[in-house]
C-alpha cells in the first residue's frame, strides 16, 4: 500500500508543470515533443537555422516558431500562447511585476548582442550619419542629410517591432516625422529601400550579417549601409560583429530568450541549446552577432 502511494505522488509531481499547475503529463523532454515558440521577425534568419539544426540534432522534436512583432509577441506571452519568447530586451519592473501578481514564474536569458542598422539605397552618397542626425531625420519634417539631400521616406518594419521600439526609446522620440512609414516585416524593408531612390530602411542586422548565407548575401546587394557615430566622425563604424562587441557602433541591442516553459521540458532544451550549446552560439557567432557566452575573434576592418 505504501508502494502505490508512493508512485500515485510521485506521479503527480512529476506532472506539475513549472508554474505549478497539476495533473499536466509531461511528454517532452530537452530533446522530443512537440512545442511553438514566438519570435521577433527582426531574428528570423538566426531562429530558422538554429531550430533546423536542433531538430536535426532531436529527430523526435519539433519546434514551430510563429514570428510576429515584439508587442504581439508579449501579448501572446501573458496570455499563455506560448512558453517561450526571443525579443529584443528583458521584462522591465512593472511587466516583472504584474507576472508575479499573476503567479508566473519565466527565467531570462540572454543568448546574443545584435544592432540595428540603417539600410541606404545605393545612390545616395551620405552613409555616415550621427545619433542626433537619426533622431533628427525620424523626429523633424525639415531635416535634411549632411549634404542637404532630402530623404523621401525612412521605412520600418512594423509598428511595435522591436527595431521601431528600441529606435524610438534609445532616441527619446515622441512624435514622428511625415516622412516615417511602416511595411510588414525586414524583408520588405529591404527590397523597398533598393527601388526607391532617397530612402531609409530600419531593419535588424541578423538579416544580412551572415556572409555564409546566399539569402543574406543576396539581401546585401543593392545597399548601403550606414556608419554611424555619436560625437566625433573618427569614430564612425558599421554593425561588424567586432565593433558590437566593443560597443563603439552606437545602435546596438540584446537577443533574448524568456521562458516559463519546465525545467525538464523541449521549450528549456531549446533555449540551453542556444544559450549553453557550442552550436548554438557558434550559429549565432556565424550569424554575424555577438553570443553571449562564446568569444569572438576581432578583426580589424
Amino acid at each position: 500500500m505504501r508502494l502505490l502511494l508512493f508512485f500515485v505522488l510521485t506521479l503527480i509531481l512529476s506532472a506539475c508543470d513549472n508554474n505549478n499547475n497539476p495533473f499536466v503529463y509531461q511528454k517532452d523532454a530537452h530533446g522530443r515533443g512537440n512545442t511553438n515558440i514566438y519570435v521577433e521577425e527582426s531574428f528570423r534568419p538566426l531562429l530558422t537555422t538554429s531550430i533546423a539544426t536542433f531538430m536535426s540534432q532531436f529527430p523526435k522534436a519539433t519546434i514551430k516558431a510563429y514570428y510576429k512583432n515584439e508587442d504581439n509577441i508579449l501579448e501572446a506571452f501573458y496570455e499563455n500562447k506560448t512558453k517561450t519568447i526571443v525579443i529584443s530586451r528583458d521584462f522591465n519592473e512593472e511587466e516583472k511585476a504584474y507576472l508575479k501578481s499573476k503567479n508566473v514564474t519565466y527565467r531570462s536569458d540572454k543568448i546574443a548582442t545584435d544592432a540595428v542598422v540603417l539600410i541606404m539605397h545605393p545612390a545616395m552618397t551620405d552613409t555616415i550619419l550621427s545619433v542626433d542626425q537619426i533622431k533628427s531625420l525620424l523626429s523633424k519634417n525639415e531635416a535634411l542629410l549632411p549634404s542637404k539631400t532630402e530623404i523621401k521616406q525612412i521605412v520600418f518594419d512594423q509598428k511595435g517591432s522591436a527595431n521601431f521600439n528600441f529606435i524610438t526609446n534609445i532616441l527619446q522620440i515622441d512624435q514622428l516625422a511625415s516622412r516615417v512609414s511602416a511595411l510588414n516585416s525586414n524583408e520588405q524593408v529591404i527590397n523597398y529601400v533598393k527601388t526607391h531612390p532617397n530612402t531609409i530602411g530600419i531593419i535588424g542586422l541578423n538579416w544580412i550579417a551572415d556572409q555564409d548565407d546566399p539569402s543574406s548575401m543576396a539581401f546585401m546587394e543593392g545597399l548601403n549601409i550606414a556608419s554611424v557615430y555619436v560625437n566625433d566622425v573618427q569614430t564612425a563604424c558599421k554593425p561588424y560583429a567586432g565593433f558590437i562587441y566593443t560597443k563603439e557602433y552606437p545602435l546596438i541591442r540584446d537577443i533574448w530568450m524568456i521562458n516559463k516553459g519546465r525545467r525538464s521540458g523541449l521549450n528549456t532544451g531549446f533555449v540551453l541549446f542556444m544559450k549553453k550549446d557550442d552550436k548554438g552560439q557558434l550559429i549565432i557567432q556565424k550569424s554575424g552577432l555577438v553570443p553571449a557566452l562564446t568569444p569572438i575573434r576581432l578583426v580589424l576592418q
